[in-house]
């Protein structure tokens, strides 16, 4: 049978393992503590300009990934997603050209749109891209805005203080 001393040196053992345990865990976790620090503010464009479907999932499922790290760590992100060049042609519910395959992301791809726009992000397409690859503005998914022209909106949010994430 133990004494109460060597039960007691028993549990300040396991408790000093564990906390050993534990620190060691958490200092192995990555953080962005020292990016954030004194940041007042999460406000990000993201510029997105690619024409492959097999990109729009993963991307987008990044960008979801960031915004909802940013929430985990105290801040409330201001996003928006701007779709130029080739990649208007993704955000369209004219996806018949595409093989079976690229239809499925795609549906995924709004899907997550469609989830991004829930929670605020806004999400807008180049009409000067929409023009140029022929899609009418009207087939753009209905959580897209088209905008005249994202150049002009790139300045204007960048001016505004958006960080500029080029996604290509």
């Amino acid at each position: 049978m133990k004494t109460k001393t060597q039960q007691l040196a028993t549990t300040i053992f396991i408790l000093i393992a564990l906390t050993i345990g534990a620190s060691r865990l958490y200092a192995a976790q990555p953080n962005d503590s020292s990016a954030l620090q004194g940041v007042t503010a999460t406000k990000a464009i993201f510029d997105i300009n690619f024409g492959e479907p097999k990109k729009l999932e993963l991307y987008l499922s990044v960008i979801e990934k960031t915004y909802n790290d940013l929430l985990q760590q105290g801040y409330h992100p201001d996003f928006i997603i701007a779709f130029r060049g080739s990649s208007v042609r993704l955000i369209t519910t004219e996806t018949w050209a595409y093989e079976e395959e690229d239809q499925l992301r795609l549906q995924k791809g709004a899907a997550l749109l469609k989830k991004l726009s829930e929670q605020g992000v806004q999400l807008e397409a180049c009409s000067i891209a929409t023009n140029l690859f022929r899609i009418d503005n009207s087939s753009l998914l209905s959580v897209v805005k088209p905008v005249g022209n994202t150049f002009v909106s790139l300045i204007g949010y960048q001016s505004k203080g958006y960080a500029l994430i080029p996604i290509q």
